[in-house]
């Protein structure tokens, strides 16, 4: 099942920049750990999108904990917003990119 978690920023774009390196280190350990498909900032930047992948068993779980884990969350420097999102349109493509190498 894939995800998509809506980030949006609490504190001052100052306070955000500086947090800005650990959440990035901790974006791509999802990512090499197949949770993680994209991210990137808002543009105006008042926060970021996810695209994630999660279990089909219990999806919520997953979700929770990747937002428990990211050091934005942790430090109150911006709140998610988590949808569980059933790719209809573009699903094989996407499940082609997070494929597990062979």
């Amino acid at each position: 099942m894939y995800a998509i978690a809506i980030v949006r920023y609490r504190r001052p774009i100052d306070e955000v920049e500086a947090a800005t390196p650990v959440h990035r280190t901790y974006l791509r350990q999802l990512k090499a750990e197949g949770k993680l498909v994209a991210s990137g900032p808002m543009d105006p930047r008042y926060g970021g999108i996810f695209l994630l992948k999660v279990s089909d068993d219990n999806p919520q779980r997953d979700l929770d904990a990747i937002r428990d884990g990211d050091p934005f969350y942790q430090q109150h420097i911006a709140q998610y917003e988590l949808h569980c999102w059933n790719v209809v349109v573009g699903k094989d493509d996407l499940d082609r990119i997070t494929a597990p190498p062979v």
